[in-house]
């Protein structure tokens, strides 16, 4: 919790989102919730931070980590294609089922094409579907331009689109393709995941940036005697001892949909009971906004319609139900100001 800022604050939401390697924002509205309750203000967020694919998922990052973060998946359209017929993570697999992650003629050609269009001013998706309708049949529109992604998420990882800003539907150019490869660039980010999300395994690391088959094997190549490392349950956990003050775990936490402290580690019973996980996490992979106590997730927090809206799953003492509430509503209140449909959409 020390890492991942959720123990203490961090002011600003840029550093935010490079320490923790990216904000995870498959609905924009959870990074603003995350840099709320990690202490950062909101003050020019939606162009402060890029929204993109990055690692396995939307995040909002800073513009000039893409270059770092994009390399490790740089390569082409075939290392995504590989990656999805490796994959035995269920979440994966079933993104795979899903038409458009599957390439071949002629998406890399509608690839080309969204790219000459955006050069011509052409922004917007549903612009480009009217366009490309005279050219294509129905099935190949929807893939290409799913809403999941489609090309544009391979274009985002390619360095070449991103979204206009982090409420946007638009995409625009940007330059900031990979430079540097995999081998490169991970004993850094992988450094840099241990300093935020440590301790933590391989497989974690694995996890959080999206690597499968022999990519997976580079992470044991790393030297790893540098770190500190503790066993649990067979397990060997590394992690960076900078020797700092770890504070005590909160009473109440507020977390974020999708809040890297459940979803960026392989394991989770030790934060989200196994018994309340299908109530945090739906069969379509979302990952709801929750509340822990001590640590652990006990509850649901939430804005609906304008109001903040907290259930605990057993009943808590009133002081944490009322300082959940109370927190809430101090996010309601900083959000206010956002249009519904400008901050409570993907």
């Amino acid at each position: 919790m020390h890492g991942l800022y959720l123990s203490r604050k961090c002011e600003d939401i840029v550093q935010l989102s490079r320490e923790l390697l990216g904000l995870h924002c498959w609905f924009h509205r959870n990074v603003a919730f995350s840099a709320l309750i990690r202490g950062a203000d909101l003050t020019g967020w939606k162009t402060a931070l890029t929204k993109t694919w990055i690692h396995h998922a939307l995040h909002g990052v800073a513009y000039d980590e893409l270059p770092t973060l994009l390399a490790v998946h740089a390569g082409g359209w075939s290392a995504q294609e590989s990656a999805v017929e490796s994959s035995a993570d269920s979440q994966t697999r079933l993104l795979a089922m899903h038409p458009g992650w599957r390439w071949g003629e002629p998406y890399r050609e509608i690839a080309d094409r969204v790219v000459s269009l955006m050069e011509d001013g052409v922004y917007s998706r549903a612009e480009m579907r009217r366009i490309f309708a005279y050219d294509y049949d129905r099935q190949t529109i929807e893939r290409a331009l799913s809403p999941w992604g489609g090309v544009f998420c391979e274009l985002a990882r390619l360095g070449k689109v991103a979204f206009r800003d982090m409420t946007s539907r638009d995409f625009d150019l940007i330059s900031a393709e990979p430079t540097q490869t995999l081998d490169e660039v991970l004993p850094g980010l992988f450094r840099r995941f241990l300093m935020a999300y440590g301790p933590a395994t391989l497989a974690d690391a694995a996890w959080l940036f999206g690597l499968w088959k022999d990519d997976k094997k580079k992470l044991s190549a790393l030297n790893l005697d540098e770190f500190s490392r503790l066993e649990n349950n067979g397990s060997v956990y590394y992690y960076v001892d900078d020797h700092a003050d770890m504070g005590d775990i909160p009473e109440l936490t507020l977390l974020s949909g999708f809040d890297p402290l459940i979803v960026s580690y392989t394991e989770r019973s030790a934060v989200l009971p196994p018994e309340y996980k299908s109530a945090v996490i739906m069969k379509s992979g979302i990952c709801l906004p929750t509340i822990a106590v001590n640590g652990q997730v006990a509850g649901l927090w939430n804005i609906k319609k304008g109001e903040p809206v907290v259930e605990f799953f057993k009943a808590q003492p009133k002081r944490v139900n009322d300082a959940a509430l109370d927190w809430a509503d101090d996010i309601r209140r900083k959000t206010a100001g956002y249009r519904d449909k400008d901050f409570f959409h993907v």
